[in-house]
């Protein structure tokens, strides 16, 4: 393979120029190179200016915040909203299994009993009632219409927040960068 580091690239003169005007670029490496100790000579020389308050200070940016997009929000929201409601049954599932665990629909039986008395209060279970599979129907339910609901709130609440940036300039906020 040849060596092309010591090549030259010649560049086309424009319409209407003499071949005296060819411009003659140096190799890649020596244009790489002198960039290189530019670079480094500039930074030297910024180091030795600068104030040592202004090389501690940190930049910002106000930035505002005009618009934003329902559509974005709504898919946001939807996944937020089905994390929260898978959250809510699970949570209501191990709530209801620890009560079990822990002795207390047969101490509401108990209690039911001792209160009531007599042949009515022994055929008395609160399962029948609040049993865990009607109780984690109802959470799922509420969870559903909680996933529509929260959905639409954000999506309206997106929609709103454009209309009031669109009268009064937006949120406006200050980004900085850490030392």
């Amino acid at each position: 393979m040849p060596d092309r580091s010591a090549e030259t690239t010649s560049i086309r003169p424009a319409p209407g120029e003499g071949p005296d005007d060819t411009a003659v670029r140096p190799p890649l490496s020596q244009r790489i190179q002198g960039r290189l100790a530019g670079a480094a000579e500039e930074h030297r020389s910024n180091a030795q200016t600068a104030k040592p308050d202004q090389q501690r200070r940190p930049r910002r940016a106000r930035l505002r915040l005009t618009r934003v997009d329902p559509w974005s929000v709504m898919k946001t929201s939807f996944l937020l909203a089905i994390a929260f409601g898978v959250v809510t049954v699970v949570a209501v599932l191990m709530v209801w299994s620890v009560l079990g665990a822990a002795g207390v629909w047969e101490s509401i039986n108990a209690s039911v009993r001792d209160i009531v008395g007599g042949d009515d209060g022994a055929d008395f279970d609160i399962e029948n009632y609040l049993g865990t599979t009607r109780v984690v129907g109802f959470t799922m339910l509420v969870a559903v219409v909680d996933v529509v609901l929260l959905t639409a709130v954000a999506t309206l609440g997106a929609f709103l927040y454009n209309m009031a940036a669109a009268l009064l300039g937006g949120v406006e906020v200050t980004l900085s960068e850490d030392n």
